[in-house]
């Protein structure tokens, strides 16, 4: 009894004095200025440091590394040093006595240093989080969720009990800082009803975050990426954040969030012209590939000329100092500039080759695509990366490689498939997703078309493989049990596969659904419609029908894919003034924002449609609109710059054939020239008989019988008429019935307003067995031309 209450005493008069030293000992490292001073401290003071004092070491040793640029810091030197394996074994004996806060932050630094997730320590805080989850405030709890993440538990139940936590409380959650965080922990586990929670709920609070923010903004976009989903809404006001803190930005940052934009499909025109602006301005080390490498990637694709050469010629210089992943990032940079300098390509080339064996797969396919699109040959190469994936394809059982390996395979030099990769690809078909399904039929299709020298029995093999994936993503189609699973499966549909096989399996599966199309989707059905070209009025009706209900509820950047169908297979809703009207109002009050580009394609699907909105064509026929595409022109891939080029001189065209009253000019003669194949002109006298045809060209200008200024007078016999005649192929016509397809209607009306009887000719009629002869297609002819039969 005497030596407890001696005890007691004792304990009780040490108590007053551990604060006063707790205190002191944790201002001394707060004071210290490098990391030895910390664990001077910690030797000196090893057998009486509370659950404070190596919180309070833990934090200040990782504050220590933020301060320090990457050449710097020395994580690897701290965690090896005999002090912090000390201070890691001293914590254990106080997790039970920490703070929740100091509890996770403790966690949270180890981390920092790369412990491995194993070491007892870490298993320790771990699992006494796991038992004080439910009273973890928000804030802790986000910290807590980035540990595991850092440990890729993604898909572990401590994860799931998190995101279920956030789940509960989410209409409490006031800090949006932890959300983010949050949000793009759990991202993995939530359902489609959550994840529009969670975006609800990131809008309402993101008017209290202060605009300097940038690294929310940036959370918020790496969870819409997580989650594969455009929301418009959000990502212009994180792109308000980010354009207002440019100057602010590093390379790091632009890097990240131009891939994400990338990802997403966002396009920014005025982010993309100021980060070119930013990344110009700074001067890296050319003795530094990482950072360097890291600006080629970022500035490459969108400098101008004279920065592109200076990039390219310091890349060149560091090449061979290049790592196999700054290689990597290289030459998918000089894939996106479309740069061909065969120079740097032998160079970043040879670097690949000597890691070729430690790059993972898709690695390998992303190589082969940029040299194929670079134009790149090298048979020893070649034949080294066939060696490689036929043996990696014979061993691997997991179908997302294996389809992966299949599309390398097939864009090499003369693919063939041996039959042992034909087995291996038909065991996995069950278990493969609709993706690679559409893969393996591109690459089986790419074999069976250029491999003239395989086996008959191996291309009876790959028939076979065809019909069994056929009948396979028939069944998936069927299987769909609502509108956004079906959407799993269609949004990676595409070409052979679905227009030749599966198209017709495919409308009728969005048939089933049609009342599930909403604001939300409409989107994403209309797109998949302009890729099939199949017309199916009953879908198309509903998506105009939803455009006019529900188009408050549609963001702007949508419209362009709403109105595609409708102008290529050239269809009128019945409420079509309407239809089309809701469409332009919803973009107004967006006109000077939205994406230049974006605007013509706009303008022109309404041209196609005879919709010529005033204060639509107004905006985009001025000095400023049109400054700035040539300025968003140059940093587009050349092949989309050519398209948005031409589709604003059909436009050009349209408006000015159609609506002269608005007094558009035409301003496209000299790229017509350039563009143009010049046909000919046969004129008949007044029997009918053929006079010397003359070139002309068929834009609009003041040309041989273009009726393009009425003060011409046009030189021609009295008697004689134009007549433009037009072949038609299978592309001029819906697949499924033979009606016109918008853009070759549109043609035929320029041409009848410039003064042409046009006769268009379908391809079948020309190819049926009634035109089998000659004869027969002269009296076609001269039917349509003079309206006669047999002479």
């Amino acid at each position: 009894m005497f030596r407890l209450r001696s005890i007691s005493l004792l304990s009780w008069r040490a108590f007053p004095v551990r604060p006063f030293s707790c205190e002191s000992l944790i201002t001394q490292m707060q004071k210290c200025t490098d990391e030895e001073q910390v664990f001077d401290l910690i030797e000196t003071n090893t057998a009486t440091l509370s659950e404070q004092q190596v919180g309070c070491a833990f934090n200040v040793l990782w504050q220590f590394q933020k301060q320090k640029t990457v050449l710097e810091k020395n994580v690897d030197h701290v965690r090896n040093h005999p002090q912090f394996l000390t201070l890691c074994s001293v914590t254990t004996n106080h997790i039970p006595a920490m703070s929740d806060a100091t509890l996770v932050d403790v966690l949270y630094s180890i981390k920092q240093f790369a412990v491995e997730s194993h070491h007892p320590l870490i298993e320790a805080l771990v699992t006494e989080a796991w038992k004080r989850l439910e009273r973890f405030d928000t804030n802790v709890l986000s910290i807590f969720s980035t540990c595991l993440a850092d440990q890729h538990l993604y898909f572990s139940p401590l994860m799931g009990k998190i995101a279920d936590i956030v789940n509960r409380r989410l209409e409490t959650i006031q800090d949006l800082r932890a959300l983010s965080v949050l949000m793009v922990s759990i991202s993995s586990l939530i359902s489609p009803c959550f994840q529009e929670r969670l975006v609800t709920r990131t809008e309402l609070l993101f008017d209290t975050v202060n605009s300097s923010k940038v690294n929310i903004a940036r959370r918020i976009l790496l969870f819409l990426r997580n989650v594969k989903y455009s929301h418009y809404p959000l990502l212009e006001r994180c792109n308000q954040v980010f354009m207002r803190n440019m100057s602010h930005l590093d390379l790091e940052s632009i890097s990240k969030i131009l891939n994400l934009y990338q990802f997403l499909q966002f396009h920014s025109f005025e982010f993309v012209e100021a980060a070119r602006g930013r990344l110009a301005e700074m001067t890296l080390p050319s003795d530094h590939p990482e950072s360097f490498v890291r600006l080629f990637a970022a500035l490459g694709p969108v400098a101008r000329p004279e920065i592109k050469k200076q990039l390219k010629s310091t890349i060149l210089l560091l090449s061979e100092e290049l790592s196999s992943q700054q290689a990597l990032i290289v030459l998918g940079a000089m894939e996106d500039m479309e740069s061909r300098n065969s120079h740097l390509l032998k160079k970043i080339v040879s670097v690949l080759y000597k890691h070729l064996d430690n790059y993972k797969s898709i690695e390998l396919l992303k190589i082969i695509q940029a040299l194929t699109f670079l134009h790149f040959q090298s048979k020893e190469l070649f034949m080294k990366l066939r060696e490689l994936l036929l043996s990696r394809l014979e061993a691997s059982v997991t179908p997302s490689e294996i389809s992966v390996l299949v599309s390398a395979l097939s864009m090499l030099p003369h693919p063939h498939l041996s039959e042992t990769a034909v087995s291996r690809i038909e065991a996995v078909l069950p278990q493969c997703d609709f993706r690679e399904l559409n893969d393996l039929v591109v690459c089986l299709m790419r074999w069976i078309q250029s491999d003239h020298v395989c086996l008959a029995s191996t291309t009876g093999k790959q028939l076979d493989l065809l019909q069994k994936l056929d009948h396979l993503g028939r069944h998936r189609l069927q299987q769909s049990t609502n509108l956004d699973l079906l959407w799993e499966e269609l949004k990676s549909l595409k070409g052979e596969w679905l227009h030749e096989s599966l198209v017709e399996e495919s409308i009728a599966a969005l048939l089933r659904f049609m009342d599930e199309i909403d604001y939300s989707n409409i989107a994403k059905v209309a797109s998949f419609l302009s890729r099939t070209n199949y017309l199916n009025t009953l879908l198309l009706d509903r998506i105009a029908s939803v455009a006019i209900q529900q188009v408050e509820k549609i963001h702007p950047s949508s419209v362009l894919a709403i109105i595609l169908p409708f102008s290529i297979l050239n269809y009128d809703p019945p409420q079509k003034d309407e239809f089309f009207g809701a469409c332009v109002q919803c973009c107004n009050s967006y006109l000077g924002t939205l994406d230049p580009g974006t605007l013509v394609f706009l303008g022109f699907s309404l041209a196609v449609l005879e919709y010529f909105p005033e204060d639509l064509l107004k905006k985009m026929f001025n000095i400023e609109f049109l400054a700035r595409l040539d300025s968003q022109l140059e940093i587009l891939p050349s092949s989309l710059s050519a398209r948005i080029q031409f589709r604003l001189m059909e436009l050009n065209r349209a408006v000015c054939l159609e609506c002269p009253e608005l007094q558009v000019p035409w301003f496209h003669d000299r790229f017509c020239q350039r563009q143009f194949n010049k046909g000919f002109e046969c004129i008949l006298d007044k029997r009918k008989k053929p006079l010397p045809y003359e070139s002309h060209s068929i834009a609009p200008r003041k040309s041989l019988g273009m009726h393009w200024d009425s003060r011409v007078e046009p030189r021609l016999p009295p008697e004689a008429e134009r007549i433009a005649i037009e072949f038609l192929d299978v592309r001029a016509f819906c697949s499924n019935i033979p009606h016109l397809k918008g853009k070759s209607a549109m043609k035929k009306r320029h041409l009848e307003i410039l003064g042409y009887r046009v006769i268009q000719i379908p391809y079948f009629e020309w190819n049926s067995m009634a035109m089998s002869t000659k004869d027969a297609r002269m009296d076609y002819l001269r039917e349509h031309l003079f309206g006669e039969g047999k002479s």
